[in-house]
C-alpha cells in the first residue's frame, strides 16, 4: 500500500481526496493546511506521495514542493490545484512536481495521475 501526505487549505477537499484514497488502497498517513505544515509533515512521514495543492496561506504549494523536493529529490508530488494556468503547471513541474491535476477532477481522473506517479 502506498502511502500519502495530502496537503490542501480546504478541509473539504481534504476529505474528497482521502475518501478516493481509501477506495484505492492507497493509506493517508497525515494531511497539513498549508505548506510549511506540509513540509514538515513529509519531514516526520516519509509518505510515498504528497498530494499539494497550490493556493495556500503561509508557504504555497510551489514553494513546498521545492522545499520538499530538497529534502529528497526521490518525491513524488502531485499538483492538485484549481489553477490549471500553463504557467502554474510549468512552475509546478520545475519545481520538481511528478504530475498536476486540475479541480475540479473526476475520481478516476485522480487515482490515474497518482498511478502514473
Amino acid at each position: 500500500m502506498k502511502t500519502v501526505l495530502v496537503v490542501d487549505d480546504s478541509n473539504f477537499m481534504r476529505r474528497i481526496i482521502k475518501n478516493y484514497l481509501a477506495r484505492y488502497d492507497f493509506g493517508v498517513v497525515g494531511e497539513a493546511d498549508n505548506g510549511r505544515s506540509g513540509v514538515e509533515r513529509y519531514k516526520e512521514l516519509n509518505p510515498d506521495i504528497v498530494t499539494m495543492d497550490v493556493t495556500m496561506k503561509v508557504m504555497n504549494g510551489i514553494e513546498a514542493t521545492k522545499q520538499i523536493m530538497k529534502i529528497s529529490a526521490a518525491a513524488k508530488v502531485l499538483i492538485v490545484s484549481s489553477m490549471g494556468q500553463e504557467l502554474v503547471v510549468r512552475d509546478a513541474i520545475i519545481s520538481g512536481a511528478k504530475g498536476f491535476i486540475v479541480k475540479p477532477f473526476q475520481e478516476e481522473q485522480f487515482v490515474e495521475a497518482l498511478k502514473k506517479l
